[in-house]
């Protein structure tokens, strides 16, 4: 059945009318324009113990950091807030109110676009819940970026997404898939974007926030989503602002020992390159939204399997919409990233090179490989083997069309384009496909293939259709 799609109004008056819940809602920079939602639809008194906010940064931190500084746009402000007011409210509050009534604090901080419109409009919102009176409650946090242009837009724009996630809190929190469409209820993704979000809770731990957080792009809602090498969702800010990133775009599924070989020199390619900084460098296995989707379905076990195992071998994982690497490299830069690394094979190599596949561009490849070879970017090309001579196919000897030979040459001459080396040359043919097609038909030798503890958890997880029976 069609889910039925109220206004921001009816949501605002159903919440009102619905004696069940009643609590406090703060708002920090953008306005208060959820708390005015609730009160111009009228009976907020039904719902609305307290409306705040706390404006002014001296009051912020007086009344939700007690003297320690810290970002005022962060998810540590957004819990502080909804942990303190959640608290003050059950305890003025829970004695003398309904037994049946269920708590629940709304809380966001964020910044819209300045007068000069120069800055990153974004912020964090969260919902702090009951669902049945005197109960622990739950928390549904979210991170967004505004993308209009205009500060009176994005704060109207604010005030739909705070009722919106307040409504699918208390009124669709079983299902998952519905919460997550309900959050853009007359909305749209050319007006926002939905970069994070974490739920936890008594009634909420059947969830997994990592097939959550895959949804969101999967839905269009978000670009990327992240997480990291203990498989914590992360705003992708929080992970790579104003680090080193090495990315390593592969399918890993499942990762051979050809895909931990290019992870293993590649990072051994950047320690020795002056701007390395260990303390300040992550490393990021991405997966494409094309490679989470088989026949146009997106198999929620194989996706985790594939996150279990990286994040088993210690890697941060990023999932993303992106088909050509130049989007990648766009998205990853407007997070002030210090450097930035990408990790790709000697057959992918050459498609990125082929004139072919930028025609939808009005520059070509030009255009294309102005937006790839940013000034703080380079790429790390893993060789491929020829079958027949068995040599390393490298950037010294690979074949170079006339039309961009010069081109390609200037990448090569200023270090733009550099050779992995010191690679190990018999696990070059040990492709994913090849394994997989191995484990599914039942056959040996796969095992030879992948480093034995991704052996191991294929084989006591069952992982990729592995059956020995």
């Amino acid at each position: 059945m069609e889910r039925e799609i109220l206004s921001t109004t009816r949501k605002a008056l159903l919440i009102n009318l619905d004696e069940k819940f009643y609590g406090t809602i703060a708002e920090i920079g953008g306005g208060q324009e959820v708390a005015r939602n609730f009160f111009q639809a009228g009976g907020a008194s039904g719902t609305i113990a307290k409306s705040i906010s706390a404006y002014d940064m001296a009051y912020s931190d007086a009344l939700y950091c007690k003297g320690k500084k810290e970002r005022y746009v962060s998810k540590d402000r957004l819990q502080k807030m909804l942990a303190i007011e959640y608290h003050e409210l059950i305890s003025v509050l829970k004695e003398v109110r309904n037994p049946k009534t269920c708590f629940f604090v709304f809380a966001n901080t964020v910044v819209t676009i300045n007068y000069k419109k120069n800055n990153d409009a974004r912020g964090w919102l969260g919902v702090k819940f009951q669902l049945e009176p005197d109960t622990e409650p739950n928390e549904v946090v979210i991170h967004t970026s505004l993308l209009e242009k205009d500060n009176l837009l994005q704060q109207y724009t604010l005030g739909i997404l705070g009722v919106n996630l307040i409504h699918a809190c208390l009124y669709h929190n079983d299902n998952p898939t519905v919460f997550l469409n309900a959050l853009m209820d007359n909305l749209s993704s050319d007006r926002l974007e939905i970069t994070m979000i974490h739920t936890n809770g008594p009634h909420l731990d059947y969830i997994d926030n990592r097939l959550l957080s895959v949804q969101l792009v999967k839905n269009g809602m978000a670009q990327a989503c992240m997480f990291d090498r203990y498989g914590n969702v992360f705003e992708p800010s929080d992970l790579v602002y104003k680090k080193n990133v090495l990315a390593f775009r592969g399918s890993f599924r499942p990762i051979t020992y050809v895909g931990f070989d290019m992870l293993k020199t590649s990072y051994g390619l950047f320690k020795k390159d002056e701007d390395y900084d260990k303390n300040n460098t992550i490393a990021l296995c991405e997966i494409t939204l094309n490679n989470l989707l088989d026949d146009g379905e997106f198999h929620e076990r194989d996706f985790l399997e594939r996150v279990d195992i990286l994040n088993g071998m210690g890697q941060n994982v990023m999932i993303s919409n992106f088909k050509e690497y130049y989007k990648l490299v766009s998205y990853l830069s407007q997070f002030n990233t210090k450097n930035l690394r990408i990790v790709i094979g000697m057959h992918t190599f050459i498609n990125v090179i082929d004139e072919k596949f930028y025609s939808h561009l009005k520059g070509g490849i030009i255009e294309a490989f102005g937006r790839l070879f940013v000034n703080n970017m380079k790429m790390y090309v893993y060789p491929s083997i020829d079958e027949e001579t068995n040599e390393l196919i490298t950037l010294q000897n690979i074949p170079i069309p006339n039309q961009i030979k010069y081109l390609f040459l200037h990448l090569l001459e200023n270090k733009k384009i550099l050779d992995i080396k010191n690679v190990k040359k018999e696990f070059i043919t040990t492709y994913p496909h090849i394994v997989l097609n191995k484990i599914k038909n039942k056959e040996s030798g796969w095992e030879k293939m992948v480093p034995k503890y991704i052996e191991e958890a294929i084989k006591s997880k069952k992982l990729f259709g592995y059956n020995n029976d």
